[in-house]
């Protein structure tokens, strides 16, 4: 099986990818750039609820979540999968909500950062406009990124295109040529059930490597 080598992926060396966007913007405060991403109205025109970018992160973060976009629930609550998605993923993390949304452990940076709205046949794709204007400058204020988790196909055929990415299953199958820095997962939908079925590999090999890596990372202690 061909091994798949990631195009994209937060790192402190220069080599990495995104390095001279960092060079360009370490003086911009991380706390004045998610102002500006939480203000963006881009797409305003385009949104059927309108804008409301829903996004965690922090400079201290040593996970980072690429999703897709936030569903309805989320853009009514603003807070990033708050809903039976994020259940399973805080599941599948092994992480309480506390420390899911503490953005000094983790940081979520969808690939769009406002709800889409809805097409034929669930949850319209990610705008396109979001990962350009925003994802160079936000990884460059995180430093200190480790683990990436590229939760579901947008995410992944977005960061890994040049990788031999071609479907979703074919990049799990494959997912120890990604890791440690990156962990591909599926998206946690409930639509998803049947996916989970066919695949259970999945729960037996993947979540266990991503549950070690996160408590790792998030310093969690057992009793």
């Amino acid at each position: 099986m061909t091994k798949l080598m990631p195009r994209v992926l937060p790192r402190q060396d220069a080599a990495a990818p995104g390095a001279a966007a960092r060079s360009r913007v370490t003086d911009e405060p991380l706390d004045e750039l998610l102002r500006a991403v939480r203000a963006c109205r881009v797409c305003a025109a385009q949104l059927p609820l309108g804008p409301r970018p829903v996004l965690q992160a922090g400079a201290a973060a040593r996970i980072l979540i690429v999703g897709q976009a936030p569903g309805a629930k989320v853009h009514a609550s603003g807070i990033p999968w708050s809903d039976a998605s994020g259940e399973r993923l805080r599941a599948w993390m092994g992480v309480a909500a506390s420390e899911f949304y503490d953005a000094s452990r983790i940081a979520i940076m969808p690939m769009g950062f406002c709800y889409p709205g809805r097409g034929a046949s669930g949850d319209l794709p990610p705008r396109r406009e979001c990962a350009p204007l925003w994802h160079d400058r936000l990884l460059a204020q995180m430093p200190h990124i480790e683990l990436t988790l590229l939760v579901g196909g947008y995410a992944q055929a977005h960061f890994l295109k040049r990788a031999g990415h071609t479907s979703l299953t074919a990049t799990m199958r494959d997912w120890r040529a990604l890791a440690p820095r990156i962990i591909p997962l599926p998206h946690p939908s409930p639509r998803n059930v049947a996916w989970f079925k066919a695949n259970p590999w999945f729960e037996g090999e993947v979540l266990p490597q991503l549950q070690r890596s996160v408590r790792r990372l998030i310093g969690r202690r057992h009793a």
